[in-house]
């Protein structure tokens, strides 16, 4: 596989984000026909595991905010259902419940149960770094391929100066 040039790391990035395969060409500078352009970039195999990559890498951490998410804001009420229950819930019972905010579940031998829940603020804090760290890496690829557009500018004003 031969390494991809940087307007087709950036056809790779804006396909991830839009599936809009003239779309993304075009917002990487493939100025003549960018539809044509998109379509042949996506038949090239190092062109769609760029576009895989990325998008898992996008996938996973909308993972791990949406998991943020349910630990911050999700409802607790299966797990109270659970702690009054008056005898031990069947398999199919816990299997519809909704056990995601819950870090510990302890039976002391006297009877009873404890519950401990993971730390609400934990995860806002966490969530709140994931969305400013997200905000900051966003713009750092739109400057990058601003200051490259720019280079390739420059590289073809000076190849067309010098013919």
């Amino acid at each position: 596989m031969e390494a991809l040039n940087e307007r087709e790391l950036l056809f790779c990035a804006y396909y991830s984000q839009t599936h809009n395969a003239r779309e993304a060409a075009a917002r990487a500078g493939y100025r003549l026909r960018p539809e044509l352009q998109g379509i042949r970039l996506l038949e090239r195999e190092e062109v769609r595991a760029e576009i895989e990559r990325l998008e898992q890498r996008l996938q996973t951490a909308q993972e791990i905010r949406d998991g943020y998410r349910r630990l911050a804001f999700g409802p607790v009420t299966d797990a109270i259902r659970l702690l009054f229950l008056e005898e031990a819930p069947s398999p199919g019972q816990l299997e519809a419940m909704d056990l995601f905010p819950i870090a510990e579940i302890k039976r002391p031998r006297a009877g009873g149960m404890e519950i401990k829940f993971f730390d609400r603020l934990k995860a806002l804090e966490k969530l709140s770094q994931l969305e400013e760290q997200s905000a900051q890496d966003g713009a750092l690829p739109f400057y990058e391929a601003l200051e490259k557009g720019a280079r390739a500018l420059r590289k073809e004003a000076f190849a067309s100066a010098g013919e």
